[in-house]
């Protein structure tokens, strides 16, 4: 089955500096004063109309962001906020919300703000010491965030780490993709237990689908929609550290609905327009069709091992057998790091007196160039 998916003509993504005071005009900084090599693409956008700038006297207020104590703590004691926004069709991804997030850095460490982003609802370093906006896109720099819900108690049953099937009661959304064109995507009906597991798959199908997608409209310029299979296949490529092949079902999913006749309340984060806009709003991600177990095995099958097998070692092992002859040395000698004294058994040994001719005498054996230390040992006593 395919799933359309619409692209609109222009995208807005926005950043937001919340600053005590702004000891500067934005005119003058934006954008002449953008550092790095974003400042060319900030100086063509800003002429374009495409990056604008806003100086707001007033507070800004949060709406569903996902703030530290401390941030909020920061945010309270400013009273001015600077929006930077860009509007750009998609196919200028993602140069154009690079170039944005940019500006909003430069601003926010001219004058010591706290840059958040609205749609993920999280702050971006700008400390002196962090590095500056990366000239590589990669989704893992900030540019996504995960929303964990739990449903009621009262429909999740006492956690059991031996029994992980029982439990349905863990929801994980994702929150950044719609800046992108793309839907955002969810996972529902996993035991809490497989959190981690949970926010690792859907950051390896996001970033699957935003790769695909930015190749798409990059070389579609002029589409209006776009079409993809509701069947996803995960190779250990797509994922950051390599891993276990997958697949992924994607479905269609209304977030305002409830799924598998849990009851109670069952608050859900809603993105993007409002049912009935004729936009799928968001994808369900699951097991593909005919997998035998339940949402909780596909979750442990995706994962691959922590660590290598382990190889048993004997730790008695069998004595070697005695060699026939002694072991060559290395062909050239290590030189000691100092002068080493004469042993006895490096001595040169004193002219043998004649014997009587009733005592045997042994016949000499050549002595090789190298002697085990056996034999030295042996001449020593």
């Amino acid at each position: 089955m395919k799933i359309i998916l619409p692209l609109p003509a222009t995208l807005t993504s926005l950043f937001v500096v919340a600053t005590d005071h702004l000891p500067f005009e934005v005119d003058s900084f934006v954008p002449w004063r953008v550092a790095g090599p974003y400042r060319r693409a900030a100086i063509s956008a800003a002429g374009s109309g495409s990056l604008t700038v806003i100086h707001h006297q007033t507070p800004w207020k949060p709406t569903a962001t996902n703030l530290t104590d401390e941030e909020r703590r920061r945010l309270r004691r400013t009273g001015q906020h600077v929006v930077v926004s860009t509007t750009a069709p998609p196919h200028k991804l993602p140069i154009s919300i690079q170039t944005a997030r940019a500006t909003a850095r430069a601003l926010a460490r001219e004058c010591d703000g706290l840059l958040i982003d609205p749609l993920t609802g999280t702050t971006i370093l700008t400390c002196g010491r962090c590095a500056g906006e990366p000239t590589d896109f990669r989704l893992t720099d900030d540019w996504l965030s995960w929303d964990v819900q739990v449903h009621d108690a009262a429909t999740c049953p006492p956690w059991d780490p031996s029994d992980m099937g029982v439990c349905d009661c863990l929801r994980v959304t994702s929150r950044g993709l719609r800046r992108f064109a793309l839907p955002e995507i969810t996972l529902d009906g996993a035991a809490c237990a497989h959190n981690l597991c949970a926010t690792n798959l859907l950051r390896t199908v996001a970033h699957r689908l935003v790769t695909d997608h930015l190749a798409y409209v990059a070389a579609h310029p002029e589409a209006t929609d776009r079409k993809i299979d509701d069947f996803l296949q995960i190779s250990p490529a797509d994922q950051p550290d390599g891993g276990l092949p997958f697949g992924v079902q994607l479905t269609p999913y209304d977030a305002d609905q409830g799924e598998l006749g849990r009851t109670g309340t069952i608050r859900r984060l809603k993105i993007g327009p409002p049912p009935g806009a004729g936009q799928i709003t968001c994808l369900k991600v699951g097991p593909p069709s005919g997998f035998p177990g339940s949402l909780n095995d596909w979750l442990c099958a995706t994962q691959k091992p922590a660590h290598p097998p382990l190889t048993l070692i004997n730790c008695h092992p069998p004595a070697p057998p005695t060699p026939s002859r002694a072991t060559p040395f290395l062909p050239t000698p290590l030189t000691p790091p100092h002068p080493l004294e004469p042993t006895r058994a490096a001595q040169p040994a004193p002219p043998m007196k004649p014997t009587p001719a009733s005592t045997p005498v042994a016949t000499p054996t050549p002595t090789p160039a190298h002697p085990p230390r056996v034999e030295v040992e042996r001449a020593a006593a």
